[in-house]
């Protein structure tokens, strides 16, 4: 269970069940048993982006904005904070094909975080970042904790524990004590 106010990191080897439990909490896969219920809103950043090769930056958060059901001003004012906080804001121009891995990771992550959901769940959100945004991440994400939001975090590993709350051990798909 992830909480309001708290970052959860969920760990565990290859095959273990990490990405196969995300994938059944933001609904794209059937469970074959146990119970899930999600309060209130949440944002999804996938392992590997979804992204469109022709569309670029701002293209990316207008349409996610409007699968959101947000306004244009209001797309507007989270996707700038978004390029703010991340740093990428050179590229909302540049389309999708154009742009590393680690700025498309940012734009992963940015599209996620657009409607500014109560839940955050992330799926290997880090890989490919360079040590700035990853210290930019890790305030980002103590700041929703503060502001009651939960995070929860699937990682092969955890290399900086004490930024959690909590870290659940999973293998073959059950919690390890």
């Amino acid at each position: 269970m992830v909480r309001a106010g708290e970052i959860v990191g969920l760990v565990g080897e290859n095959g273990a069940g990490k990405s196969t439990l995300m994938k059944i909490l933001v609904g794209s896969l059937q469970s074959d048993g146990g119970h899930l219920e999600i309060r209130g809103t949440f944002g999804y950043c996938p392992q590997e982006p979804i992204l469109y090769e022709r569309l670029d930056c701002d293209e990316h958060f207008e349409l996610f904005g409007e699968a959101y059901g947000l306004d244009r001003g209001e797309v507007a004012a989270s996707r700038d904070g978004i390029y703010d906080v991340l740093d990428f804001a050179r590229y909302r121009a540049t389309r999708i094909g154009e742009l590393s891995g680690g700025t498309k990771a940012k734009l992963n992550l940015g599209l996620a975080l657009l409607h500014d959901p109560d839940v955050l769940l992330l799926d290997e959100p880090y890989a490919g970042f360079d040590w700035d945004t990853y210290l930019r991440f890790w305030e980002l994400a103590s700041e929703r904790r503060d502001a009651g939001r939960a995070v929860l975090i699937i990682s092969h590993f955890v290399a900086d524990e004490g930024r959690f709350d909590r870290v659940v051990r999973l293998r073959d798909g059950k919690i390890v004590e």
